[in-house]
């Protein structure tokens, strides 16, 4: 499990190295862009896409679901929902599994947010307790998280981490720059190194307002 929760040029080093790129299609009735195959270059599989959600997308449902289990009744940080006044201003990111007995389902989720101009943080960043073997999930939602802002003109991308997960959150080239506690739990609040972080192309919705 991974957490990250903000309220409590070239990144190829060769072509092997770059995120795996696909062409857009159609999967299980949701649309798949070019750019919700972009990963981690550590991670490739085409049997996970990375969504940005617009408003009444088919997903939405899926991806509060998700939250809810993990935060809520699986690790019990929150008690009745995890849903904050942040979420009125973020921007949710989800995984979806494409294999033949998961197909269409969202494993995996991550908000980003503006809470100042051009500091953007990510936050509930979980992945579905049947899919925690795949490492390719956290990353992948790191990377779409990080890159999307980061093609909105983000300066700073930083989150708070969870102790257990500040090594993997190094390995993915962040940077820990302060230490915390939220709800008891020891944090790191980390940044992520946007040198590494290809900006991506998806525009920025204008219209949030999601169900």
């Amino acid at each position: 499990m991974f957490f990250i929760d903000p309220s409590s040029h070239d990144i190829g080093r060769s072509h092997s190295s770059s995120p795996a790129s696909f062409t857009p299609s159609v999967r299980w009735g949701i649309g798949i862009d070019a750019d919700d195959f972009r990963l981690s270059p550590t991670a490739s599989s085409d049997r996970f896409t990375f969504h940005l959600l617009r408003p009444n997308s088919s997903l939405i449902n899926g991806y509060w679901e998700l939250r809810s289990a993990i935060f809520c009744e699986e690790q019990h940080l929150f008690e009745a929902t995890d849903r904050d006044e942040l979420d009125d201003g973020a921007y949710p990111i989800t995984a979806i599994h494409h294999g033949s007995s998961h197909g269409g389902q969202v494993v995996g989720v991550v908000r980003i947010v503006e809470q100042q101009p051009r500091i953007w943080y990510g936050g509930r960043l979980g992945v579905h307790a049947e899919f925690r073997r795949h490492n390719q999930i956290g990353k992948g939602l790191i990377w779409k998280a990080v890159t999307t802002a980061h093609g909105w003109g983000c300066d700073r991308f930083l989150a708070t981490v969870q102790i257990q997960n500040v090594r993997f959150f190094q390995r993915l080239h962040w940077s820990s720059i302060d230490e915390l506690e939220i709800k008891g739990i020891r944090h790191h609040l980390m940044e992520a190194d946007l040198s590494y972080y290809l900006p991506a192309l998806e525009r920025r919705p204008h219209e949030l307002k999601l169900a």
